[in-house]
């Protein structure tokens, strides 16, 4: 298996254009200021040992150089032993609520934002847990199956918006009859959810599927609050139009975060609730401490445990071609003049 150790020094190729329209703008100037001198081909005799191909010879050095020292750098390795590897895991699903309401800004810049943050942070807070991603309105979708890539749960959660889902509303039913299905279902092991919404629930069976969930899987639900008791408005755009959600009489629509909801479908499913506004750290040591808890599952992984470095492939040549850069002159060599083979 091929990896990059240290991609970001690729990031010196870039310096390689940069360098080139540097060094056409260097010989741009330096022609206008030959023509100033007089005719051109009078002025090249006045100069016999200017070469422009040496000059061009010099910069691909250099270019070709910073090439390969860019390679070099990030160490290019190939992985020359793979084995079997046993881990043991708990299996989480995170269930983010993607409902236009989650667009409210009673939480700044919104409860979504938020939410995004949270889960994200919890993520790494789980690191070493199968995590799952998916995201719910008026329907549930799973946007990736449990998994250890946390890199991937993170870009999905940050992907996340109200436009993945035409259905809107807020089924927290939906998200755990999809969760419930989507876990591997041994019925001795413990598995988690955890719902990151603001209870807008349009769906009266959410308790019940929580609870059914739990007494026939052993799914544990965890609720946590994106919103504030108070409220806000919902912004919406139509035409380019900005605004905030207002229902059949005009007046505008105040989104408040069901924290009764969520404790009841939290209560009925083994788990907690929780709120972000309370402390997002404490809420995610707290989840944390209780996944720990949670009986482990055995499964097994391949993986690469032996890497061989390479390198030293890429610095010989860029160290050539330095070297070269070095030896090269600007000016045609007397010594075989007439044979020069950059003239």
């Amino acid at each position: 298996m091929f990896r990059i150790e240290e991609p970001y020094h690729l990031l010196a190729w870039v310096l390689i254009p940069i360098l080139l329209a540097l060094f056409l703008l260097m010989l741009s100037m330096r022609k206008r200021a030959m023509s100033r001198l007089g005719n051109e081909e009078i002025v090249r005799q006045l100069m016999p040992r200017y070469s422009n191909v040496r000059q061009w010879f010099k910069f691909i050095s250099i270019a070709l150089a910073i090439l390969f020292l860019g390679a070099a750098f990030s160490n290019p390795q190939w992985g020359t032993k793979r084995e079997k590897v046993k881990r043991k895991s708990s299996d989480v699903f995170i269930a983010l609520d993607i409902s236009r309401s989650m667009n409210a800004t009673d939480l700044a810049p919104s409860r979504l934002e938020r939410a995004k943050k949270f889960a994200r942070k919890l993520v790494d807070k789980l690191e070493g847990e199968r995590i799952g991603v998916l995201v719910f309105a008026g329907n549930a979708y799973v946007q990736m199956p449990l998994t250890i890539d946390y890199s991937a749960a993170s870009l999905f959660i940050d992907s996340a918006n109200p436009d993945q889902i035409l259905t809107q509303g807020t089924s927290i039913t939906s998200a755990i009859e999809l969760a419930e299905l989507s876990f591997e279902m041994e019925k001795d092991q413990h598995k988690a959810l955890i719902i990151i919404s603001d209870g807008e629930n349009h769906d009266e069976t959410a308790v019940k599927k929580a609870r059914e969930a739990f007494d026939r899987n052993r799914v544990l639900t965890f609720t946590v609050g994106a919103g504030t008791p108070e409220g806000g408005y919902i912004p919406i755009t139509y035409g380019g139009y900005s605004d905030y959600k207002r229902d059949h009489t005009g007046e505008l629509v105040r989104s408040t975060l069901n924290e009764d909801m969520l404790q009841k479908v939290a209560e009925a499913g083994g788990g907690y609730y929780y709120n972000i506004i309370s402390g997002e750290e404490a809420v995610l040591s707290s989840l944390q401490i209780i996944i720990d808890d949670i009986e482990k599952k055995e499964f097994e992984q391949r993986m690469f445990d032996e890497y061989e470095s390479y390198f030293w492939i890429f610095l010989i040549p860029a160290f050539l071609f330095l070297v070269i850069e070095f030896l090269i002159s600007y000016r045609r060599s007397n010594i075989i003049s007439g044979k020069d083979i950059f003239s």
